[in-house]
């Protein structure tokens, strides 16, 4: 499945960081940028995460909600959000159904071995829960100005 512009965004409830959950109809009157990435802790997915953190106060005024989304489990986004001070919950799809939903769950190939993992990806949900913007295949670098300036003409 793959998710477009003017998509419903799929709903979801999962385990969050620190024992709690996030829940997409919950943040509803309320933009989501929702991240997807592929591992706590490895080098890539912690520069785009301190990227988000340091922006959260921008995209706070932006009336967004930042979640970063991986298969990783909540204990060890705890590890992950503690070790670098990450400011913003962390989903845990352990099983894989929300990043089916969002077709982020891609086969990969790496050294010419071929494995499934997350593509990484990001989606700007506004209010309603209509998907405005996606990014996929996103280029760490420069990523989260690039949301954060979708976010504002929102």
């Amino acid at each position: 499945m793959t998710i477009k512009p003017g998509d419903s965004a799929p709903d979801f409830t999962l385990a969050s960081d620190g024992g709690g959950e996030v829940s997409l109809s919950a943040l509803r009157g309320k933009k989501v940028i929702l991240y997807f990435y592929p591992k706590d802790l490895t080098p890539g997915c912690t520069t785009e995460s301190c990227d988000f953190r340091d922006a959260l106060p921008d995209f706070e005024g932006t009336d967004a909600t930042v979640i970063g989304l991986s298969r990783d489990s909540a204990a060890r986004h705890d590890k992950f959000k503690a070790k670098y001070d990450l400011n913003f919950p962390l989903a845990a799809d352990e099983e894989g159904t929300v990043c089916e939903a969002y077709g982020v769950w891609v086969e990969k190939s790496m050294y010419g071995r071929k494995y499934m993992g997350i593509e990484r990806s990001t989606f700007l949900v506004d209010g309603d829960g209509v998907v405005r913007q996606v990014w996929r295949k996103v280029k760490v670098r420069g990523h989260a100005e690039d949301v954060l300036q979708e976010a504002k003409g929102l």
